[in-house]
């Protein structure tokens, strides 16, 4: 029976450890140690000898050794602290060292990687130490320490048995016993991932058997394991991995098509096929991540084929495979992570269907406009936008009838040739190439004597416009310029943000040029509070930079089109009473076929009108706290941080599932709805695929120069960027590489946390994807009538390491989507212009309502907008103050009348103070802000008439609002005092 039991989990000859050993433990293990002084590995030693001198040597195995490093040792009697008197011989094999053994016979630790910390709490850096220049200038007698053992910190940090390197002599002798090989194959199980590019010491057995792979699944699991494959004679090129299918003794099959390989085979973010090509060189090991996805209704027994491995040019190799099936049907095995059962995840496509989410509706076609929720465009027979109209009010909080005509005339494309002629279009007209409720596509081709231009088209439910852009040579010819054009109305370009600019008032003139190695930018947005357009130039090759400090590590590709060796640019002008935004790429040389795509995006704004009842109705608590202080404290959404204790690694929200799931449980239970920090621009050290995907190469972890926290140096080596670092819970992010399979996986844990542990929404903390992923998101979240709540922070990217780009501008694809912005650090409310704060913070020109985080914001100009402060995230953050004097006034349900509407029934006589309006019947609630530079007194100038008011037996005063202002009466026409930056509640009934 014992034997029965243990012989699915023998590998190759040899036992495998418990299958559960992958599993993270949780809580963490209280370190042996304080690693951050010491390091993270030690050898401990016995010394029983009476020399007054030891010699030791250790057999660490570990890459990480350098000639030159320190060794720290403590007797374990006294506690001292001392280094080796003399270091004999150091490497990544051994170590052999001369030391006093200063009590005498006993115990001695020897921690063999110590480093230091520099003073980056959450962007920290070890630095590993070097050693004082020691060495033995005569045989000083020593007698020999027993190594007992070597040990880690604690079993996160542990070598074994993957990076326990073998030495070159035993790898030697392996090559020599299988000199006829052109390359070594590993088959590996699941839960000794492959770490590094060297051979496992455990690996050099002979009594392995490379040839022969057993293992277990259950029914309906995925089963993952590896295959390392050490070239050792040259380069293989496209190495590829398939299976047979696998069948049992009575006939049953597991089809090869359930067979899958990570690294060759996949399904991109966007939908689309992958087929990889993995060339491994000489003696680098290279770990190849497989899997069979077993039906639910296979039988029980044990199943065998084989497993093909083939260069492109080399002989292919073949292990048996032997797979034992068990009989309990479960669920894929995704409650169980750490046996790798979610790597199909990495090649998902669930909610790619461009299906409608709400509130948007289905695009409506005639003729050649195309309507959508709150906005219409009509195309020119050249494919680009005749007229773009939007219908919101100004006031956004509702759809018109009145339309707002963005454009003065169509979007259009200027050739300039020689002699400073241009080019002459003839226009084939529009051919819709398909009609979804959810996108609309269409082709033109435009030709002149020299050119031929194919525009591609299509608009999508939120407003998107996205055009491939094809100019194709007919002739050879030299060019002055490819332009485009987009002629703004005047009176519908009033905002800028982009190109430079921060958020405010559009400047009279513009002229800005390509500078991608420092400035994130490719566009900008342009328009009023209720009508806009985002434009942003790209090329065939563009690819998503890194945002948020590390832009300049991976900046925008300059596309050879708009950029044209950086001769390209946008200049902005009044011109015939339009704005005209000229996108120019400067003069060029084209031969006879050549071409070039001249891409861009538009974005039409608004989104959508603004929501201010769930503005209202949703109150945040921005911190991890028992749920009935929550209850207690007026908030109804709590909103969970990472590096707590149920949400303790960055953007791995599937370690510590069972005390998040029962904390939802409860605030449910008390009628509050969760939400949870979970992005994608970094990812924890923690998580379980990390090795899967470091087999991807760059794919999903960014090309860096490595370093950062001691755990990422010490097992993932090099070639990364370090990110955000939770002392409390060693937790040591890396950067996501951009647009890869990793967003799949991310789609796939989001729909996996809503229906197996009840998140509400989810906090993004600044975004590093696209808004494909952004729609599969909010798909998956609201699946079913859940509240798929989004909201948004962001810090501030105007900044040297962001490359000058406003969080707005960078983000506003993903807008029609998120449900309340938190534009936070570095944001400075106090010291920047009410236009800034209205079209980079508010959200508002896009529908959008937020709330405000540096310095816990300012609450007198947040209530122009209808924001606070975040309740939880500090102790001065206390908005529910503020709350109360809402529910007082009732503002639910009142008709939000901004300072930005031109006919706002209440002004000031200082345009420095600005008023805004809430009316709930006939009771009113006016809120007031100061610009002005000094404490000044202003006077109300209100239409009645517009308010629907009588004046008569109307009283007005403010009410004691806790930190923001004292009761007081004032008479309808009375003076009202205004301190510098700050402002007041009124209230008229």
């Amino acid at each position: 029976m014992l034997l029965k039991k243990l012989f699915p989990l023998i590998l190759m000859g040899s036992l495998v450890p418990n299958l559960i050993i992958a599993q993270h433990i949780y809580p963490p293990q209280v370190q042996k140690w304080n690693a951050d002084e010491l390091g993270d590995q030690r050898a401990v030693l016995r010394w029983d000898a009476s020399t007054k001198q030891a010699k030791a040597t250790v057999q660490w195995r570990n890459i990480n050794i350098k000639p030159d490093q320190k060794l720290i040792i403590i007797d374990s009697l006294t506690q001292k602290q001392y280094e080796p008197d003399a270091y004999l011989n150091m490497n990544e094999e051994e170590g052999s060292f001369v030391f006093t053994p200063v009590s005498g016979k006993g115990i001695y630790y020897v921690y063999f990687l110590p480093y230091q910390l520099d003073k980056r709490t959450n962007y920290p850096t070890a630095t590993y130490l070097k050693r004082t220049d020691k060495s033995v200038s005569k045989d000083v007698g020593a007698s020999l320490a027993s190594v007992l053992r070597i040990e880690s910190v604690d079993d996160f940090n542990s070598n074994e048995p993957m990076e326990m390197i073998a030495t070159q002599k035993e790898i030697d002798q392996y090559k020599k016993k299988n000199e006829n090989k052109i390359y070594f194959v590993f088959p590996e199980v699941r839960d000794r991932p492959i770490k590094t590019n060297r051979i496992p010491r455990h690996w050099i057995d002979d009594k392995k058997n490379v040839s022969v792979f057993q293992g277990q699944a259950e029914r309906g699991e995925f089963y993952a394991f590896q295959i390392g494959v050490l070239p050792v004679k040259t380069d293989l090129k496209n190495v590829k991995i398939t299976a047979s299918s696998l069948k049992n003794l009575f006939g049953a099959t597991i089809e090869s098509k359930y067979f899958n390989c990570i690294n060759t085979d996949g399904i991109d973010y966007k939908g689309e096929k992958l087929e990889l090509t993995v060339n491994v060189k000489q003696d680098n090991l290279q770990a190849f991540w497989c899997g069979f996805d077993i039906p639910e209704n296979t039988s029980p027994g044990t199943y065998k084929g084989t497993v093909t491995i083939q260069p492109e040019n080399a002989e292919a190799q073949i292990v048996k495979f032997i797979l034992s099936v068990g009989g309990n049907p479960v669920n894929k095995g995704f409650d169980e992570p750490w046996k790798m059962t979610r790597l199909p995840w990495l090649n998902s496509t669930l909610a790619q269907a461009n299906t409608v989410i709400k509130p948007y509706t289905p695009l409506q076609l005639k003729g050649q406009e195309i309507s959508l929720l709150g906005r219409k465009v009509i195309l020119d027979a050249s494919g680009f936008p005749k007229q773009i109209q939007t219908f919101f009010t100004p006031e956004m909080t509702s759809i018109g009838k009145n339309a707002n005509s963005i454009l003065n005339e169509p979007i259009h494309f200027v050739v300039t040739g020689p002699k400073a002629n241009s080019e002459k279009w003839k226009t084939s007209g529009i051919q819709f190439t398909g009609k979804e409720e959810g996108k609309i596509s269409w082709t033109s081709i435009n030709t002149s004597e020299n050119l031929k231009m194919q525009v591609e088209g299509s608009i999508e439910f939120d407003g998107f416009m996205d055009y491939s852009v094809k100019i194709t040579a007919l002739n050879d010819i030299q060019l002055q310029d490819i332009a485009m054009e987009i002629p703004f109305a005047k009176d519908k370009a009033t905002y800028m943000m982009g190109l430079g600019q921060k958020g405010g008032y559009r400047p009279e003139s513009l002229d800005w040029k390509w500078d991608v190695a420092k400035k994130n930018q490719d566009g900008a947005w342009i328009g009023n509070v209720n009508a806009g357009i985002q434009f942003s130039l790209r090329d065939q090759n563009y690819s998503r930079p890194l945002n948020t400090n590390f832009y300049l590590q991976k900046p925008l590709i300059l596309p050879s089109s708009w950029g044209n060796d950086n001769k390209g640019g946008v200049n902005i002008r009044e011109e015939r009473g339009e704005i005209l935004v000229n996108n120019f790429s400067g003069a060029r040389s084209m031969k006879k076929g050549d071409e070039l795509y001249y891409n861009f995006h538009l974005l039409i704004t608004p989104f959508h009108p603004i929501n201010t009842e769930e503005q209202w109705n949703n109150r945040f608590y921005h911190a991890y706290k028992p749920v009935d202080t929550v209850k207690a404290s007026g908030a109804n959404v709590i909103n969970i941080h990472h590096g707590n204790e149920i949400n303790p690694y960055i953007n791995y929200p599937f370690v510590a599932t069972k005390e998040m799931k029962d904390y939802i449980t409860k605030a449910h239970e008390k009628g509050l709805k969760v939400k949870i920090y979970n992005t994608i621009r970094e990812v924890s050290n923690r998580m379980y695929e990390l090795y899967p995907v470091k087999s991807l190469g760059q794919e999903v972890f960014s090309t860096g120069k490595g370093g950062g926290y001691s755990w990422l140096q010490e097992h993932l080596h090099d070639n990364y960027i370090a990110a955000w670092y939770v002392p409390e819970f060693k937790d040591a992010a890396i950067i996501n590489s951009g647009m890869n399979r990793w967003h799949n996986y991310y789609v796939e844990g989001m729909n996996w946390l809503v229906n197996n542990l009840g998140i509400d929404g989810i906090y993004l903390d600044d975004v590093a994807f696209d808004r494909v992923t952004m729609k599969r998101i909010k798909r998956v979240m609201t699946q079913e009538g859940h509240p798929g709540i989004i909201d948004l922070h962001s810090a501030n990217q105007y900044n040297e390491k962001d490359g000058f780009n406003n969080s707005a501008n960078l983000y506003l694809e993903h807008f029609p989507y998120i449900n309340r912005l938190w534009f936070g650090e570095y944001f400075d409310y106090n010291s920047n212009s009410p236009e800034f704060l209205l079209t980079e913070v508010s959200g508002i020109p896009y529908g959008l309502m937020g709330e405000m985080l540096q310095d816990d914001g300012n609450p007198w100009r947040g209530m122009l907008y209808g924001m606070t402060s975040r309740l939880g995230w500090s102790e001065k953050s206390n908005p529910t103050h503020l709350w109360k004097a809402w529910d007082d006034f009732g503002i639910k349900g009142s008709r939000m009348i901004g300072y930005w509407v031109n006919d706002n029934p209440v002004k000031t006589n200082n345009p420095a103070v600005l008023a805004t309006v809430y009316q709930q019947d006939k009771k009113v609630m006016i809120s007031l802000a100061s610009w002005a530079p000094e404490d000044t007194r202003v006077k109300l100038k209100i239409d009645w008439k517009k308010l629907g008011l009588d004046p008569k037996n109307l009283k007005m005063g403010t009410p004691s609002i806790k930190d923001f202002q004292e009761a007081k009466a004032f008479d309808l026409d009375e003076e009202i005092s205004i301190a510098k930056n700050k402002g007041c509640l009124l209230i008229i009934q």
